[in-house]
């Protein structure tokens, strides 16, 4: 890519930056209490960007088998969701699916044990 094609692109890049500042930026989840639990229990999860603008679901996952929680309560930094039945026992990430146009899947460093 030469200098002229960058700079071509780069109001187009610098607006897309500002669009994701102005969204909120990218969930990211930081702890989750309890650190075990079973179905139906209530998950509390802190981070940011957790609020309804920029989560639109979020899932429990093994890698292989995503299990789809109920969200309770949901703010910027705390969303509250509720363990599906459906959950199988073991360690699981959490992981959200974004809002917006081009949704994604991010898996999240946070963990719980299901009993």
């Amino acid at each position: 890519m030469s200098k002229s094609d960058v700079a071509r692109f780069l109001p187009a890049i610098l607006l897309g930056a500002a669009f994701l500042f102005a969204q909120g930026g990218v969930p990211q989840m930081k702890s989750v209490e309890p650190d075990t639990a079973k179905a139906g229990d209530v998950l509390t999860v802190t981070g940011e960007n957790l609020d309804k603008t920029s989560v639109a679901e979020i899932y429990l996952t093994d890698g292989k088998n995503d299990f789809k929680t109920v969200i309770t309560a949901q703010e910027s930094g705390t969303v509250k969701v509720k363990v599906p039945e459906t959950a199988k026992p073991g360690r699981l990430a959490l992981m959200v699916l974004t809002k917006g146009k081009d949704q994604k899947l991010i898996e999240q460093p946070v963990k719980v044990t299901i009993e």
